[in-house]
């Protein structure tokens, strides 16, 4: 229901600032201030996804939670697809999106209203490069059935 509500209402808005942005200040402006803001946006959609990139690995790299590190990777994602779709409505929350403060607060939302399941490495040995974890089975070999050639040997 949402989400068709989002469908319905977005283009409607979006339809009604073009009217009154255009009216107020002519077709021409209102078609430049678009192109700016897609082309403003889509830099700084490149900067902060790069900053974002570098945050989920450092995440991983020092085996840290990277929930927040993707959640904000994700939002600013969808803040460049906004910046991308011409309109007024979907720029200011495109922009929005790509404030820091903003992004967090909607992360300690959705994180509040989401069950977040963590992975932990506490209490593991440390691994060493030399040493081979596995598991075996000791065959007695009084007690070992011989069947004759495996296929393997040229008997």
């Amino acid at each position: 229901m949402w989400l068709f509500l989002a469908f319905l209402l977005v283009p409607l808005i979006e339809i009604a600032l073009f009217i009154q942005v255009g009216g107020a200040i002519g077709l021409g402006w209102t078609l430049l201030i678009v192109v700016i803001t897609a082309v403003l946006g889509t830099m700084l959609v490149r900067a902060q996804g790069i900053q974002a990139l570098g945050q989920v690995k450092s995440s991983f790299n020092q085996m840290r939670d990277p929930s927040e590190a993707l959640a904000h990777g994700a939002m600013i994602l969808f803040s460049g697809a906004l910046l991308l779709t011409p309109g007024f409505f979907t720029d200011a929350v495109g922009f929005a999106l790509l404030v820091p403060g903003v992004r967090l607060a909607v992360f300690r939302w959705a994180r509040s209203r989401i069950n977040v399941t963590t992975f932990s490495t506490h209490g593991q040995r440390p691994q060493r490069p030399d040493i081979v974890d596995g598991e075996y089975t000791e065959v007695d070999p009084d007690r070992r059935e011989v069947r004759g050639p495996s296929g393997w040997t040229k008997h």
